[in-house]
């Protein structure tokens, strides 16, 4: 099976969020949010230290969708279900189609965090991931010192399978980092 041929949902509901793949036109949305969260997204995005305009973004964007349609990466867009507001961003990663494998990546518009909007999101797309393209692993990495993101697969149930040594480069790229791998699989 062409992972290009498989057919699955664009966008799926939980009780607060809309979660969807990302569209044309939603780099304004997104470039405000981003804006709105360097401070906060310089300490664990490399891509935070990037100066980008609202054009580049939407580049961006519509690169995720076409990737989202060839099913390369399933970048999501998150959004408040009753306002239409974008939250943040998160999606199914380094996918390898033949086991299947996902890893689940995030972040949040820093002024909507604290309220649980991430763990609701993750846990709605690890199901995702699990039940409508019958993964077999799902994964989380992170930085160690990222406390906030830790723990999320700590609260979702998630397996700490390990701490990789000085596994990368700091997302300012000045120093060495370790990185958590947590996981679930059809065996958990």
């Amino acid at each position: 099976m062409k992972p290009i041929l498989l057919d699955f949902s664009e966008e799926f509901y939980t009780e607060r969020l809309l979660i969807r793949n990302p569209l044309p036109g939603d780099g304004k949305a997104v470039y405000q949010a981003m804006q709105a969260s360097l401070t906060e997204l310089k300490d664990w995005m490399p891509w935070a230290h990037q100066e980008q305009t609202e054009d580049d973004v939407e580049i961006n964007i519509r690169d995720a969708h076409t990737k989202f349609l060839t099913r390369e990466d399933l970048r999501l867009h998150i959004f408040n279900r009753e306002t239409g507001e974008f939250i943040g961003s998160s999606g199914l990663h380094r996918i390898n189609w033949s086991i299947p494998k996902f890893e689940i990546g995030y972040w949040i518009d820093s002024r909507y965090s604290g309220k649980g909007y991430i763990t609701e999101a993750t846990e709605a797309i690890t199901k995702f991931a699990f039940t409508e393209l019958k993964a077999n692993r799902v994964e989380i990495r992170c930085d160690s010192q990222n406390i906030k993101s830790r723990a999320i697969p700590e609260r979702l149930g998630f397996n700490l399978e390990g701490i990789l040594q000085n596994d990368g480069l700091s997302a300012d790229g000045k120093g060495l980092r370790d990185t958590c791998i947590y996981a679930k699989t059809t065996k958990d």
